[in-house]
């Protein structure tokens, strides 16, 4: 006999052993491979095949874990699913809210809702409302009057800017290249009564706004 020529160690006659020894040496190599393989032999209807050890050629017979789930079917406001196969789900932003996705809220109801309001502190004597003031308290500190200019085609109809004065100086609201409807002697350049009163500008249409609150 030779020595093992296979990763399993099994037997091979060598070529002068097919004359004198070939019934006893495929007798040792029929058993090598018996025994090699003996873990392939057994199992039943519906079993697999998995290892046992890193060990070659060791294998164990067992039955594959079966799950309830044949399908997955996406609900209301989700979207993917299936019945075979790696199943993705995710949120269908058409009809479902998320935190992430720019929507729309239509005819929705909000429980205590909780909106913080956010500040642009200015302390020149004038400035000009920008886009990002919409929905914010803007707040004038100043010595000496102050003035603040809605700008034309910025807003939109229903967009409101908090202003208070908190400085000595009073501050006037100027309509620049827009309408202003208010009350008072300064209807059209309405100013804050007063140190620390406020008042909110709303835009009622394309450039037009109408401006309420402790107005002189």
């Amino acid at each position: 006999m030779s020595n093992p020529t296979t990763p399993f160690s099994w037997q091979m006659p060598t070529a002068t052993d097919l004359v004198t020894d070939l019934p006893a040496d495929f007798a040792v190599f029929g058993q090598a491979v018996a025994t090699s393989m003996a873990d392939l032999l057994g199992g039943s209807t519906g079993q697999v095949l998995a290892k046992t050890s890193a060990t070659d050629m060791d294998f164990t017979w067992t039955t594959p874990q079966v799950g309830d789930i044949t399908g997955v079917t996406a609900g209301t406001g989700i979207s993917g699913g299936g019945t075979s196969g790696t199943v993705t789900v995710s949120i269908d932003t058409a009809v479902t809210a998320d935190l992430t996705t720019a929507q729309t809220l239509t005819n929705k109801t909000l429980t205590a809702p909780k909106i913080n309001l956010a500040f642009n502190a200015q302390t020149g004597t004038t400035y000009t409302l920008v886009a990002a003031d919409s929905g914010k308290l803007v707040t004038s500190s100043n010595a000496s009057a102050v003035v603040v200019t809605i700008p034309a085609n910025i807003f939109a109809a229903g967009e409101q800017i908090n202003i208070q004065s908190i400085g000595v100086g009073l501050t006037t609201i100027s309509g620049g290249a827009v309408t202003i409807t208010s009350t008072g002697a300064s209807a059209i350049a309405p100013i804050l009564r007063a140190r620390y009163s406020a008042a909110t500008i709303i835009c009622t249409a394309s450039n037009v706004f109408t401006v309420i609150g402790d107005i002189a």
